[in-house]
């Protein structure tokens, strides 16, 4: 029986997606690329993209108010904004600041975590490790991101493979057996040049693109999501079989698939989106999330593991009673 204490408990979930879909196809009428050939690879047949205007924080925002509304809370009664995001509005101000400006939600703490396409998980535990020290009391965490910006649209290798959007969940700190019971997180900076945008304000005095190996971040992927699954759940006291939902980063359906057979997990038990919003980088997990909620899979009382790999190397995975 789980031990009855103060927990970060996700009270609301939300996402947001750009209005404009695209299509394999229509990729495929201006990149040297085929459907046959990205869902072969990836899973992947749609992405959104965001148009003029739209940006990490708008999005950020849309999906936070979808998430204080799932909560019946107010912008009001936060006290802590994070957002995980490899694509920021500006260098700085962070974007959470902007994200909490759009909300009125002023005063309370509003920062950026960059941990890529793990920086939900690392948002995530800051976020319920605050609360558990008594540091706040509401938290909208938020991935959001716009990598169509940062994507070289002339490498078919990599350009098909992400798309923009948002998720957000409200954390509340309750006592009881409900909230996060365990997350483990880790890094790996001598993989950089696996995965890793070529700029940056201290080196280029640019934003740079995206450049990615994807068979060696494909092996690392699987060896180190299932390794990270299994230390949650022991952390946490549960096993395997225990789990309703896994909801896993949605970078590559093959990278999903791989992970459950090493963890002996039924691929009835995970939520995919990847084939509809492709790999949105921090957004994917609370994006999934959202969805799964949404269309009545992911029900209270679950037990659901999250779990994430990306750039850096960045990894991690957190067990979350609903």
């Amino acid at each position: 029986m789980t031990e009855a204490r103060l927990r970060a408990v996700i009270k609301g979930t939300g996402s947001a997606l750009p209005a404009k879909r695209v299509s394999n196809a229509e990729l495929a009428q201006t990149i040297d690329t085929s459907d046959e050939w990205i869902t072969e690879r990836t899973g992947i047949k749609f992405r959104h993209i965001a148009a003029d205007g739209e940006t990490t924080a708008t999005l950020g925002a849309q999906a936070a108010r979808r998430a204080l509304d799932a909560a019946n809370m107010d912008a009001a009664d936060i006290d802590l904004i994070i957002v995980a995001t490899a694509t920021p509005d500006q260098t700085f101000p962070a974007s959470a600041t902007i994200v909490q400006d759009l909300l009125g939600a002023h005063g309370g703490a509003a920062f950026d975590v960059a941990a890529v396409c793990s920086g939900f998980l690392y948002a995530f535990s800051v976020a319920e490790s605050m609360i558990r020290a008594g540091s706040a009391h509401h938290a909208l965490v938020i991935g959001s991101e716009t990598f169509s910006r940062i994507v070289d649209w002339e490498d078919r290798a990599t350009c098909v493979l992400f798309g923009d959007g948002a998720g957000a969940v409200v954390l509340s700190g309750e006592v009881g057996t409900r909230g996060a019971l365990a997350t483990k997180l880790h890094a790996d900076g001598r993989h950089n040049q696996l995965l890793y945008v070529d700029g940056g304000p201290s080196t280029t005095g640019t934003v740079g693109k995206l450049r990615m190996k994807g068979q060696e971040v494909f092996r690392h992927a699987v060896t180190n999501l299932a390794s990270v699954m299994g230390e949650a759940l022991a952390a946490a006291g549960v096993n395997a079989a225990d789990i309703d939902w896994v909801v896993p980063h949605q970078a590559n359906a093959r990278i999903i698939d791989a992970t459950l057979r090493k963890l002996g997990l039924s691929k009835d038990k995970v939520i995919v989106t990847v084939d509809q919003h492709a790999n949105t980088s921090a957004a994917s997990v609370p994006l999934a999330l959202d969805v799964a909620v949404r269309d009545g899979r992911i029900k209270p009382g679950d037990l659901i593991v999250l779990e994430a790999m990306g750039g850096g190397f960045t990894w991690g995975a957190s067990v979350v009673r609903l």
